[in-house]
């Protein structure tokens, strides 16, 4: 766990060491307070206390950033030959895998932190479901762990960052998109699989309000499963060299 963390601070600090950060932060928050206070279903045109106008375009800002976030913590360091030198050190691979993923995901964290001016804002313009609030960012949360999870798990596969930027937004593009698209297509068994797979349904229920195991479960098993293959990326390639 000590391995975990300090690879987590290493890379945390690159980011705000080469700006990234305070640009991803900056636009993140500029994009989204955008579309929530003055443009489009904000919430003065909406009429009511409510935070989904951030929810909702958070929710495809996401999509793009967090490609752009995990595109070169492999590929990167890959290319440069700085994995190899990091891999030399008494770490696991799947320890440089789960630090990087918690830097990604505390950078997306602190993103959301202060995105907490919004919440406040609306409650006190009027009354405000705290409980939507909440499960609305734990849905945004889980959600970023799934997408950081597929771009770590792309950035694993190639040395190229764009190639990696663009595999994830593939890769995502099924999960946000396409499963979504299947599952309003076909009935039955088939409809239902689709519907299961599709990132977007499970977000959905919990943005509702409603906690189901099954969607937790659901986030939690894609992000599991493509740090697996990432991990297991990185250790094959240790035994090709």
């Amino acid at each position: 766990m000590k391995e975990i963390w300090t690879i987590t601070k290493r890379e945390l600090k690159s980011f705000f060491d080469s700006l990234s950060a305070y640009i991803i932060i900056t636009v993140f928050l500029g994009f989204t307070g955008f579309f929530t206070w003055l443009y489009g279903s904000d919430i003065f045109f909406i009429g009511q206390a409510t935070l989904q106008p951030f929810f909702s375009i958070a929710y495809w800002t996401l999509f793009f950033f967090i490609p752009a976030i995990t595109m070169k913590m492999i590929a990167e360091e890959k290319k440069s030959g700085t994995l190899e030198l990091l891999l030399t050190k008494p770490v696991s691979d799947f320890q440089v895998v789960a630090g990087k993923f918690g830097a990604a995901l505390l950078l997306v964290i602190i993103a959301f932190a202060l995105s907490l001016p919004y919440y406040f804002t609306i409650w006190a313009i009027g009354p405000i479901d705290h409980g939507a609030v909440w499960l609305g960012y734990f849905g945004m949360i889980l959600m970023s762990m799934t997408l950081i999870s597929i771009g770590i798990f792309a950035s694993s596969i190639t040395n190229n960052q764009i190639i990696a930027f663009l595999l994830s937004l593939f890769i995502g593009v099924f999960f946000l998109i396409i499963f979504n698209v299947l599952a309003s297509n076909f009935t039955g068994t088939l409809g239902m699989f689709f519907s299961y797979l599709s990132l977007s349904t499970h977000y959905e229920s919990i943005s509702r309000g409603v906690i189901d195991s099954k969607d937790v479960i659901y986030f939690l098993s894609i992000t599991s499963l493509c740090l697996f293959l990432a991990k297991s990326i990185l250790s094959k390639r240790n035994i090709v060299e």
